[in-house]
């Protein structure tokens, strides 16, 4: 999954290994950042975060949103929410949420978002899994 948020405008996000689901009443959802990310600053202080959720054909993107370095928006590929917040085009869905909290954790930070708005998901496309140091479809005998 990405993380990203609108920092004043320039837009910041990074490729987190995993989301969780906190809570269904009311629904929370969290995911990790590491302290030294280039894009803890701007989350950080955000008061909204999108997470795109991608599809099996999308390893090239959480490639590129974990690299160091880089421009991570430069070859496009991502619509901005009302809000600012960038989505990733194509991925499998996106949720928007309010930042609740920011707990760290050792060289981390938890980041608790309530889901605010979200995506139509595309039933159509496999989603991506990182697993074992590399990034997979769900395949039948996952299931």
């Amino acid at each position: 999954m990405i993380a990203c948020v609108d920092d004043g405008g320039a837009p910041v996000g990074f490729t987190a290994s995993s989301v969780v689901s906190v809570s269904s009443s009311p629904p929370v959802l969290a995911f990790c950042v590491r302290g030294r990310s280039s894009a803890w600053p701007a989350i950080a202080v955000a008061r909204s975060v999108a997470v795109s959720f991608l599809a099996r054909d999308q390893a090239d993107l959480a490639e590129r949103f974990a690299a160091r370095g880089t421009d991570r928006f430069a070859d496009g590929g991502w619509t901005s929410l009302p809000g600012g917040e960038p989505v990733v085009d194509g991925a499998r869905e996106w949720v928007r949420g309010r930042v609740l909290e920011r707990i760290s954790l050792g060289s981390s930070h938890l980041v608790a978002l309530s889901p605010t708005a979200h995506g139509a998901p595309r039933p159509d496309a496999p989603p991506l899994l990182y697993r074992e140091g590399d990034y997979r479809g769900l395949d039948a005998h996952d299931a």
